[in-house]
């Protein structure tokens, strides 16, 4: 198996420094979810579904790492 380089662009974010800003996000996110002591990948899947089921954008607070309960 090779280790992936994450110095190259890849195909996914390449040509743009968006590519850097999403991965800076993707990484802060795994990096609050850990140091909360939260699996990121449960975090992940259950914001995701709380938000496809129509979550009241009025309580967003609940939806923060910090406040996430498995």
């Amino acid at each position: 198996m090779r280790p992936i380089p994450l110095t190259r662009k890849n195909a996914l974010f390449a040509g743009s420094d968006d590519g850097a800003k999403t991965w800076a996000r993707i990484a802060s996110l795994i990096g609050t979810c850990r140091l909360n002591g939260i699996n990121p990948e449960a975090y992940i899947a259950a914001t995701l579904r709380k938000i496809l089921d129509q979550h009241m954008q009025s309580d967003i607070a609940a939806l923060m790492p910090w406040n996430f309960r498995e």
